[in-house]
């Protein structure tokens, strides 16, 4: 089936929902509502601010780094209608690690909050010219019975500084900004993914692509006017930014903003909005039914609930069924193809599988050793071609290159996935080509945490591989041989409290095994396959 799908910028998706339906709701914070009417008119002003005080133009990058809030919606809207490109990034990310999104985006404005503010200000004035910082607790409302985290209640602080604006302060001014000109050919978004050899890589997505899956989701799942999503899943991730903020706002529904996962604050959201749609990751649901509290909730609304990550445990699947009467649709796709490649058909979903390939969407396995298209009853890497598919790394044609392979004159994305296809065409996961740690639906990249392990003057050598982990799926292990000098004078724990200080949470090693040297093969190189075989027959 071929999708039609609109020939303009995503800020018209908001746009014309505000225009159709300027009282519905759009943002649920709590229970404070915003509706598409007032969240048109805050991005309106916000990109007024952007071009008229930051010198933003057309094409030039802003980066935005904030969790799930009203803010990140307005946020990411504003830039686009500021003709901006937005590079999201990771709020778990330290200091340097965000200063590296920057230099190799060539972003000099940063949206945030305040309780960011000591990650952004040591660039300011070096990688950053202007920051704009909000406050959550501005539009939060009554919360009464969740569990908030305390920079969510925070109360605004006064700070400033060199190119530090207030979110406020800039609403405030009620700028307005110039014609809107991005059309579906022009850059919209650049998503970093984690770096396979060191570094993060920027994926570049055309107004077009980020515009097709929303539609291709909401056409999937039928999503109608006027029902609620609840966005859980990180927004900075295309995961959530698609299924959870994108989609429903094409539709004209409304979305249900938690900043970060809690089980008990998602079903109270869930029963007080009347939320029809959740995308959430087996984790999460495996912890959602795990609540004692879960069956006293009415979660008689859900209609949707699907994901990926990893594969949902059938136990789990058969209590979530029993429990609220829907089967979890399980998905496939990546920051390069904008999320889905492919999603089950909710007439015939199929177990811990990713699903079939979504509309105008062409699938193949690929031999490991040639790249050469295999038939359907073998195992190989999965290739996609597709309107979601990137336009290529920023910056790094020979990644790019990398990535793709042409078949029959056609150009196919290599997902680094590799798969197989049941009689009916369903594919299912099998491996990794690359070495990737699922952690609770964050993608690590072993090559990136070593490159930063590295960094501390103790180590010698060091190498990550995946550990199982019950909740999360797989949690990152590091293998570290010390310095002769520094052999008995650090202990694990102090390892990692330095790690927690230098990379995102969900990067910092689990485990740490201190070891007097690490298997090699022939050629001289670490042989980390040795060492994942040795930890799965624990």
């Amino acid at each position: 089936m071929k999708l039609e799908i609109p020939q303009t910028s995503v800020w018209c998706n908001l746009e014309a929902s505000a225009q159709r339906l300027p009282r519905a709701p759009c943002l649920h914070f709590y229970r404070r509502t915003l509706d598409y009417g007032e969240v048109r008119a805050q991005c309106e002003r916000l990109a007024g601010f952007l071009q008229r005080r930051c010198g933003v133009r057309r094409g030039d990058r802003v980066a935005l780094f904030m969790q799930n809030s009203p803010q990140f919606v307005i946020a990411y809207y504003a830039i686009l209608r500021a003709d901006a490109v937005i590079v999201p990034v990771n709020c778990m990310n330290v200091s340097e690690e965000l200063e590296h999104v920057l230099l190799d985006s060539g972003a000099r404005t940063i949206l945030s909050t305040q309780d960011l503010f000591a990650r952004i200000e040591p660039l300011l004035g070096r990688t950053l010219d202007h920051a704009i910082l909000a406050c959550f607790s501005d539009y939060v409302g009554d919360s009464a019975g969740y569990e908030v985290a305390p920079n969510i209640l925070e109360p605004r602080r006064a700070l400033d500084g060199r190119g530090v604006t207030l979110w406020s302060a800039a609403l405030a001014l009620e700028l307005a900004p110039e014609p809107h000109r991005s059309g579906s050919d022009d850059l919209c978004l650049i998503g970093y993914t984690s770096g396979t050899t060191g570094r993060p890589k920027g994926a570049m997505h055309l107004h077009r692509s980020v515009m097709y899956t929303a539609v291709a989701i909401a056409r999937w799942h039928a999503v109608q006017e006027g029902e609620c999503m609840l966005a859980t899943l990180p927004l900075f991730h295309v995961t959530g930014m698609q299924n959870s903020m994108n989609m429903p706002i094409l539709c004209g529904s409304a979305i249900a903003l938690l900043p970060r996962w809690n089980r008990d604050s998602a079903a109270r959201l869930i029963q007080e909005h009347r939320v029809t749609g959740v995308c959430a990751v087996p984790a999460m649901v495996i912890d959602l039914i795990a609540s004692p509290a879960v069956a006293s909730y009415d979660l008689s609304s859900l209609r949707v609930l699907g994901g990926g990550g990893a594969a949902m445990p059938e136990a789990v699947a058969t209590r979530l069924r029993e429990l609220c009467g829907i089967t979890y649709i399980e998905g496939y796709g990546l920051t390069e193809t904008m999320a889905p490649t492919h999603i089950n058909p909710h007439s015939k979903p199929k177990k811990q599988c990713l699903g079939l390939p979504i509309y105008d969407t062409e699938a193949c396995l690929l031999d490991l050793a040639t790249q050469a298209p295999l038939p359907p009853d073998g195992v190989g890497e999965i290739a996609v071609r597709g309107p979601q598919v990137f336009e290529g790394y920023w910056r790094n044609a020979e990644a790019t290159e990398a990535s793709f392979v042409t078949i029959g004159g056609r150009r196919f994305f290599r997902t680094g996935d590799i798969g197989r296809i049941d009689e009916e065409g369903y594919y299912f996961f099998v491996d990794r080509l690359k070495r990737m740690i699922n952690a609770a639906g964050f993608k690590v990249w072993p090559a990136e945490v070593e490159a930063q392990l590295h960094a501390h003057p103790a180590v010698q050598e060091a190498v990550v591989i995946a550990k199982r982990d019950e909740r999360g799926g797989e949690a990152v292990k590091a293998f570290v041989v010390l310095k002769a000098a520094q052999r008995g004078q650090l202990d694990a724990e102090a390892f990692r409290q330095w790690a927690r200080e230098h990379m995102a949470s969900y990067k910092v090693p689990r485990e740490v095994e201190f070891v007097d040297s690490l298997p090699k093969s022939a050629t001289g190189k670490v042989n980390w396959r040795a060492l994942q075989e040795q930890e799965e027959k624990r």
